[in-house]
């Protein structure tokens, strides 16, 4: 085998090789790029999930406030049908 022909068959493979290192590289950008926008899709839905979680603690706070004064209602009446010489 003369210099020439071993300088292409190295030539040759060189350039295999290059082509696999390249796709290689390609899939794991890929990857790195799909895993990135699964990550952003999944900050983005738990910050709209603590939105809602913030939402409906406040609402559940002002009908706890709301079911607070109808019980104080409660008893404000009951006290008065007492006094008016009632039955509750």
């Amino acid at each position: 085998m003369d210099a020439t022909t071993l300088g292409s068959l190295l030539a040759g493979v060189g350039a295999v090789v290059g082509g696999v290192v390249a796709y290689l590289g390609k899939r794991s950008e890929n990857a790195l790029t799909g895993y990135s926008s699964l990550t952003d899709n999944l900050q983005e839905e738990r910050d709209r999930l603590d939105r809602k979680v913030a939402e409906l603690t406040a609402a559940l706070a002002e009908q706890a406030a709301l079911r607070a004064a109808d019980q104080a209602e409660i008893a404000r009446l009951r006290a008065l049908i007492i006094h008016l010489g009632g039955q509750p």
